[in-house]
């Protein structure tokens, strides 16, 4: 876990902006899609770039874009289990 850390701060940019463009490119999906859109691949999508923002706003010891993104990973979690009817209104 530590040579993966290290990897991750010495590549942090390049990282966030992966994760940065991730959402963006879901968001803009279900944008210009609307109910067309794949909502799982985009819920699947949007909660991978929140874990990869939260990792490197951890590791940054960031404490806002810490709870930011770890609140993302959970509406994604249960945006995911809403799409697959694990969730019921």
């Amino acid at each position: 876990m530590k040579q993966l850390n290290l990897f991750v701060v010495q590549n942090i940019k390049a990282i966030e902006m992966l994760g940065v463009l991730m959402r963006v490119f879901s968001f803009s999906l279900v944008s210009w899609m609307g109910p067309e859109s794949p909502f799982l691949f985009v819920w699947i999508f949007n909660t991978a770039d929140a874990l990869i923002l939260s990792w490197c706003a951890v590791l940054k010891k960031d404490k806002a874009y810490s709870v930011l993104n770890i609140f993302w990973i959970l509406v994604g979690i249960v945006g995911i289990a809403r799409t697959i009817g694990f969730l019921h209104r």
